[in-house]
């Protein structure tokens, strides 16, 4: 852990407290007041602050520094925000600042907005947390501060402390379901064919991103492939089974030539090192991880049961198929569980209800008929029913040292072929069907990548130096889970299934509100209670709060006198 910063500077937050607030008003004190619109990004910030979790991942950053002239909290917020707005170029932290809610959630000691004496541009004032600059500061920090502690921090110690202290703090605030379920896999991160891309490789890919080897291509199939440079994310994110939250628990980037599977092990042991047994109970992971000593130490040292697909070419795969086969097996249906509907409104007005009905009855028939129109399937490809049955203790996996069970799934289909795939389990399987379900967890985690390379720019890399690139993956998983975990606590889990620019627009309210601020504390209050507060001051108050608010319009004024020319 890195020494810590002096002078230390705790997190500013101002707790919203309106009738304490309103009480100071109407005594005619105040230290400031602003308009602004109520966006996500600060009560973020504010669900950060509070139980002190931004303080906490500043004490345990691996700063490169002994002594920093702008506080940690600072730096790391600033990090987040731009990652919250999915910005990683450093040169656009003023935009980010300008159109965020950082602002305002630090209330006025971090920065207020002013008019520019000389454009007239609105801008923002911040006091700075050093007396080094000669112009005015327009930000919290210079961004190029943001990018040289970011190139400097060392990457195997901003990995390390992801892994150990933030998912520490995870834990400390009761992040991690009881069920304890874990999605191990790695993924490829692209950049440009540049040499220059520290610690890089260069792989073959077919069409569809998926590294081969070209001696065992035909020349037809070799068209198809092309080499392209890559990093590799290995990484584990905690869920529960109804997939309520998605938190990234471990990570690490490495060369794309690097195999994912003993990377994957050492994170699930350092996991089990820094946090204890028992929080890890349930691992999934796709055919890829299949290492039988480990599936064993996983069991036997960690306690953690492991839940993998076999491959067919194994020894473990023949032999409960064959048993299937020979009809040794008792199979039963699989029935998915039932399409949850939309709970109808309480008090529906009868014509809309009606209106509803007919609705209902058109897209019924549209569907009947669209139905009649299309051409048969194809009956080999039709899956009419799915079956499933177990076998307990197998032993044929010879290099793992714990006995396995297996849940092998039959796919009947329409022209009476079967075919089979097989789980293996190192937990006592009582229901096939609960199983084969949290299997059904593991595409969670391709679709975070998914998510995060389409919407959150993840393998947007606009350096080459390795220690920007691990900075970027780490600050944008940190600000993906510390929002998962912000939703759970808003009691909005439903939006932690959606893209990061959804959830902002479901976030993103419409209305704007004055902000009072009041020593430690603020108010948020609508213009028309604001205006109805301010008519209804008595006349000391009314001249006391005259007199402060010209102080401060004249302050304000001549703020920017110095400013660095935009």
């Amino acid at each position: 852990m890195a020494e810590t910063a002096e002078p230390t500077s705790t997190a500013m937050l101002f707790e919203r407290n309106d009738a304490l607030v309103v009480e100071a008003f109407r005594r005619g004190e105040f230290d400031y007041l602003e308009g602004a619109g109520e966006v996500s990004e600060s009560d973020f910030f504010r669900a950060l602050t509070g139980p002190k979790v931004l303080q906490k991942l500043a004490d345990t950053y691996p700063s490169p520094h002994k002594k920093h002239d702008v506080p940690l909290w600072v730096y790391i917020a600033s990090d987040i925000s731009m990652r919250f707005h999915g910005v990683h170029r450093f040169h656009a932290f003023p935009y980010v600042v300008r159109s965020g809610g950082m602002i305002q959630a630090f209330g006025p000691a971090m920065g207020h907005k002013v008019m520019h004496p000389q454009t007239g541009d609105v801008s923002l004032r911040c006091e700075g947390f050093n007396d080094k600059n000669d112009y005015d500061r327009q930000t919290p920090c210079d961004q190029d501060y943001l990018r040289k502690m970011a190139r400097k921090t060392d990457a195997p110690a901003l990995q390390s402390w992801f892994n150990r202290e933030v998912v520490g703090i995870f834990k400390q605030h009761h992040a991690f379901d009881s069920e304890g379920i874990f999605i191990g896999d790695g993924t490829y991160l692209f950049v440009p064919d540049n040499s220059n891309y520290q610690g890089s490789s260069v792989l073959l890919f077919d069409e569809h991103n998926h590294p081969v080897e070209s001696h065992h291509l035909t020349a037809q199939q070799r068209a198809r492939c092309v080499f392209r440079r890559c990093y590799k994310l290995v990484s584990l994110i905690h869920t529960n089974r109804a997939g309520e939250f998605f938190l990234y628990a471990g990570l690490e980037v490495t060369a794309g030539k690097d195999h994912e599977n003993p990377i994957l092990y050492r994170l699930v042991e350092q996991f089990i090192e820094c946090h204890g047994r028992g929080v890890l109970k349930r691992l999934i992971v796709d055919r890829g991880f299949i290492d039988g000593p480990e599936i064993g130490r996983c069991k036997q040292e960690w306690g953690v049961d492991v839940l993998i697909p076999a491959r067919s070419n194994m020894d473990i795969y023949q032999d409960v198929v064959s048993l299937a086969v020979s009809g040794a097996l008792s199979f039963q249906p699989l029935r998915p569980p039932p399409p949850q509907r939309k709970p109808a409104p309480m008090h529906r007005p009868e014509r809309i209800r009606k209106r509803e009905e007919a609705r209902q009855r058109t897209l019924a028939l549209r569907k009947a008929k669209a139905q009649h129109r299309a051409p048969t399937p194809d009956p080999s490809k039709t899956v009419v029913r799915c079956e499933v049955a177990t076998v307990a203790a197998l032993k044929t996996f010879s290099t793992c040292p714990v006995p396995l069970n297996a849940i092998v799934n039959r796919e009947i289909y329409a022209d009476g072929h079967h075919e089979y795939w097989v789980l293996l389990d190192t937990a006592p399987i009582h229901d096939p069907t609960r199983g084969r379900q949290d299997y059904a967890l593991r595409t969670a985690i391709e679709e975070r990548h998914r998510q995060l390379k389409c919407f959150s720019d993840l393998e947007a890399f606009s350096s080459r130096a390795f220690n920007l690139i691990v900075n970027q993956v780490v600050f944008v998983l940190l600000t993906y889970s510390l929002l998962q975990w912000y939703l759970v606590r808003a009691a909005r889990k439903k939006l932690n299934s959606k893209t990061r620019t959804r959830i902002l627009e479901l976030l993103r309210p419409s209305t704007t509100v004055i902000l009072i601020y009041y020593q430690n504390y603020v108010a948020c209050l609508s213009p028309l209670k604001h205006q109805e507060l301010v008519l209804t001051l008595n006349e000391q108050a009314r001249k006391k709060i005259l007199t402060k608010t010209r102080r401060l319009r004249r302050n304000l004024a001549h703020q920017l006198d110095h400013a660095r020319p935009p």
